[in-house]
């Protein structure tokens, strides 16, 4: 954890930002190996933008991710969704039956 921390001349800071998204549906399509392959795609996508991950965890249906960033935060989840929802839609056809048909 890196000591990201801003200060002013009445205060000092550190701001994180929280986030949960949930897969369409809610459909329990995050496990074994997308779970796996998601996981280490949020890590190599936070990387390359420069971003810490804080904490972070990926379950069947929705993912959470507490991170420290100067970038702002509807950016950076536009990013991730949809690179992630593609790569692995790519990597596992049987998402892209469930969810287009």
């Amino acid at each position: 954890m890196s000591t990201d921390i801003r200060k002013g001349s009445h205060t000092v800071s550190r701001l994180t930002c929280h986030v949960v998204w949930v897969t369409k549906y809610r459909f329990k399509v995050l496990k074994g190996d997308v779970q796996k392959r998601c996981r280490e795609l949020l890590i190599q996508i936070f990387e390359v933008e420069g971003i810490e991950i804080l904490k972070g965890v990926v379950s069947s249906d929705h993912m959470h991710i507490e991170y420290v960033s100067k970038q702002n935060v509807s950016t950076i989840l536009k990013s991730l969704k949809g690179r992630t929802s593609r790569k692995l839609q790519m990597e596992f056809p049987e998402l892209q039956a469930r969810y287009w048909g």
